[in-house]
C-alpha cells in the first residue's frame, strides 16, 4: 500500500474511532489533510469516490463503520464505535500457546518474520504469553524458505482478494507469457512455494511454482469474477498438474545418472545398456512439462500423445534458441 493511502487511512480510522457524534464527509474532509489537498486539486465527484473507496478499504480490514442517516439534518453521518471495533480478550492455552510460537520461528526467513516477532513481544506484554524457558528447545526447528519476489505480493493480493498479473514461464518454455490470476491460497510443498487461483484467460484452476514466476506481480483493484472455494487444497492442485496419483502410466529411458526426480517416482526400472534405463512413472496432466526439462537425458517411449507433446515442446524451444542465435549472429554482421 503506498505511504500515503496508508496514513489517509489510519487519519480517517481515528477521526472516525475517536468523535463522540457521527462526523458528515464534509467534516472528515475539513479535519484530514490528504483530503483538503484532493478538494483543493480535483473536483467535489474525486473526492467523494476517494470517500468511498477509503471507507470500503477499512471495512475490508474490519473496522465497523456506522452509518447515522439522521444526525445532520439529512446529511450521512459516520462513526466507528469503539466498544464494537475492540477486540475480545486473548486466551490461549499451553497447546495453542506453543503453536503460535512455532508459527512464528517457521516464518524467520521471510520478511514477515519482523511482524510475526512483534505480535508475540505483545502477547508476551500482556501476560498472553510465557516462555517455558530454554530446556523445551528443539535443537531441530522447521524452517519455510520464502525467498522468491512473488510472494509477498501474492501473499497479499490473496489476503485483500485482488486479482493480479504476472509473466510466467511454464516448464519448458522458452519465453514467459502474460497471466492474469485471481489468487486463492499459497503453499509450500517439496521445498517450492506454489500459488493456486483461477487463471481469467484459461477460465479454469491452475497452480504456478512461485520461482517460475518472472518480473514483478502487479495487483489490480477490482474484485474477483470466479467464486473462491471454501477450502483450498493446494497439494492437491499441485499434484494434478505435476501427474502425482495419476492412473496411467508411461514409459521413458533416462540415461544413467540423470534426472534423479523421475527416478524417485518409477513404478518400475529396468536397465537398457551401459548408458540407458527404461522407467515406467505415472502419467497425468502437466507430465510432459516436467519431463521436457530434461531435454537430451529423457526419451519418451510412450504412450504416443505423451511423445508427441514432448517433441513438440523441445522442438520449439530449439526453435527459439536457433533465432536468437540467428539475430544475435546478424547483430553482430552489422
Amino acid at each position: 500500500m503506498p505511504i500515503a493511502k496508508s496514513e489517509r487511512l489510519m487519519n480517517l480510522a481515528l477521526c472516525l474511532m475517536n468523535t463522540k457524534r457521527p462526523l458528515s464527509k464534509r467534516e472528515l474532509r475539513d479535519s484530514i489533510e490528504a483530503y483538503r489537498e484532493a478538494a483543493d486539486t480535483s473536483s467535489e465527484d474525486s473526492f467523494n469516490r476517494m470517500f468511498e473507496r477509503d471507507k470500503d478499504d477499512l471495512r475490508e480490514l474490519g473496522l465497523v463503520i456506522d452509518v447515522d442517516e439522521n444526525a445532520l439534518d439529512g446529511e450521512l453521518g459516520y462513526l466507528a464505535r469503539r466498544d464494537r471495533n475492540r477486540l475480545p480478550e486473548i486466551s490461549l492455552d499451553a497447546e495453542e500457546a506453543a503453536a503460535l510460537s512455532l508459527a512464528a520461528g517457521v516464518w524467520r526467513q521471510a520478511r514477515l518474520a519482523g511482524a510475526a516477532s512483534g505480535a508475540l513481544h505483545k502477547l508476551r506484554a500482556a501476560g498472553v504469553l510465557v516462555d517455558s524457558g530454554p530446556e523445551t528447545h528443539s535443537t531441530l526447528e522447521p524452517r519455510i524458505p520464502a525467498r522468491e519476489a512473488a510472494f509477498e505480493p501474492l501473499l497479499g493480493a490473496a489476503r485483500d482478494r485482488r486479482p493480479v498479473t504476472f509473466a510466467y514461464r511454464k516448464s519448458g518454455a522458452a519465453q514467459p507469457e502474460p497471466r492474469s490470476v485471481e489468487p486463492w491460497a499459497l503453499e509450500c510443498w517439496h521445498g517450492h512455494w506454489y500459488l493456486a487461483g483461477w487463471d481469467r484467460d484459461r477460465k479454469d484452476v491452475r497452480v504456478f511454482r512461485l520461482s517460475r514466476i518472472t518480473g514483478r506481480v502487479k495487483a489490480r483493484h477490482e474484485a474477483f469474477i470466479a467464486p473462491v472455494p471454501d477450502h483450498v487444497d493446494v497439494r492437491q492442485h499441485v499434484a494434478r498438474f505435476a501427474g502425482e496419483g495419476a492412473t496411467a502410466t508411461a514409459r521413458i529411458r533416462l540415461r544413467r545418472g540423470a534426472a534423479f526426480p523421475l527416478r524417485t517416482k518409477a513404478l518400475n526400472a529396468e536397465p537398457v545398456d551401459a548408458l540407458w534405463d527404461e522407467l515406467e512413472i505415472p502419467y497425468g496432466h502437466g507430465l510432459a512439462a516436467d519431463l521436457t526439462e530434461f531435454g537430451a537425458d529423457l526419451v519418451v517411449l510412450g504412450p504416443a500423445e505423451l511423445r508427441t507433446d514432448v517433441i513438440a515442446r523441445l522442438s520449439a524451444v530449439a526453435g527459439s534458441a536457433a533465432a536468437d542465435r540467428q539475430d544475435a549472429s546478424q547483430g553482430a554482421s552489422l
